[in-house]
Formats: C-alpha cells, structure tokens, sequence
C-alpha cells in the first residue's frame, strides 16, 4: 500500500461527497420551502400559486437528488427524505383541497416511506381544511374530506414495519389517528348545532303561522 497514493484517493472521493452534500442540502431547504408555501396558499384557496410552488418544490429536489444519485449515503441523507415528505404533503393536500384524486407516490417520484410520512401529516391539514368548512357552515362538504382522511388512515395503519424501513411512520400514524378523532368529534358538534338551528328555525315559522 502507497500512503500517499490511498490519501489522494480518499481526498479525492471524500471532496466529491462533500461537494455533492454541500449542492443537494440547500437545494433540499429550498424545496421545503416551497412546498410549505404551497400548503399555505392550498388554505388560502389559491391554487395557481399553490401549483407554481409545487413545481418550484420538484425543481429544488430535483436539483438535489440529481447531483448525488452515485452517493447513496448523501442521496438517502435525512434532509432530501424530508424534502420528498414535504413534497408529497403539498401535491396530497392540495388534491385533498381542491378535489381531485390523491397521487400515488410513482406519480410525484418520491419514496414509499417518505410518501406515506407525507400522508400521515396531510391529515392534519384536513382537519384544518375541514375546520374552515365547519366555519362557513359547509358540513356535508367537511364530512366528505373526513371520509378521504379515513381512508388515508386506514391505508396507514396497515403499513406495519420496522420504524427503521418507514422512517417511524408509526408515531406519524398515532398523531393522525388522534386528530381525526379530534375531528370526528367536531364535525359530530357540528351536525347538532345545525340540527338544533334547523329545529329552531321550523318552530319560529310555525309560530310565526300562528300569529298570523
């Protein structure tokens, strides 16, 4: 063995991870970014911006996965799983919001596990969406979302493996399973109270019949 020789192969391979982890990290905030932008403008109604942010997201992860594919311990890093999550939470709550068919994770191209995080945390942004629905009194519309974040849950559950193969998507599940009970309970108030209002209403009328 050439000390020198293995140095400067070791300088050389350590310089180009390096370079490559130094390229993908900002590219991966970047994209993170985005996609929480995209979520807030999906909540604001705004689904042009929401869209152009989306694709401003992929970009930015594109940018990032592309420069370490021959480093698998950069590509698989933490920081670029946790921009696929985040793009995966954009594309399905804006598809939850807006209406349409929930993407698969072939569709964005990203992981199973950081898709599946991705869902478990969408689920909280349906409970915020159908928390705007009950504030204008849409309840029917509100039980429709619950019923697609049933199904989310339901799909989640089942996914029961090692932590260390679904990035701890069971803690992720437990939380989703908590607000969609949360939830439950609030559209259920909501039924009553609009139940009771529908009631009072009908006995004012007939009320308002027998003054007449």
């Amino acid at each position: 063995m050439d000390p020198d020789h293995l140095s400067d192969a070791l300088h050389e391979r350590f310089d180009a991870k390096t370079a490559a982890r130094e390229k993908a990290l900002p590219a991966a905030r970047r994209s993170i970014r985005a996609s929480a932008n995209a979520i807030r403008a999906v909540h604001r109604g705004e689904f042009g911006t929401a869209r152009a942010l989306i694709e401003d997201s992929r970009a930015a992860l594109d940018e990032g996965t592309d420069g370490v594919t021959s480093h698998p311990d950069v590509r698989f890093a933490g920081y670029l799983l946790d921009a696929e999550k985040e793009f995966a939470e954009a594309n399905l709550t804006y598809a939850l919001v807006s209406g349409e068919e929930l993407p698969a994770p072939d569709a964005l191209g990203v992981g199973d596990a950081p898709y599946l995080n991705g869902m478990a945390e969408t689920i909280g942004e349906g409970r915020r969406h159908i928390l705007d629905l009950l504030r204008i009194g849409d309840v029917e519309k509100a039980e429709g979302v619950l019923g697609t974040l049933e199904d989310m849950y339901g799909l989640l559950v089942t996914m029961d493996y090692p932590d260390a193969i679904t990035l701890n998507l069971r803690r992720s599940t437990d939380v989703a399973r908590s607000l969609i009970e949360k939830t439950r309970g609030d559209l259920s108030i909501a039924f009553v109270q609009r139940d009771l209002h529908d009631a009072l209403e009908r006995h004012a009328r007939l009320l308002g019949g027998d003054a007449s």
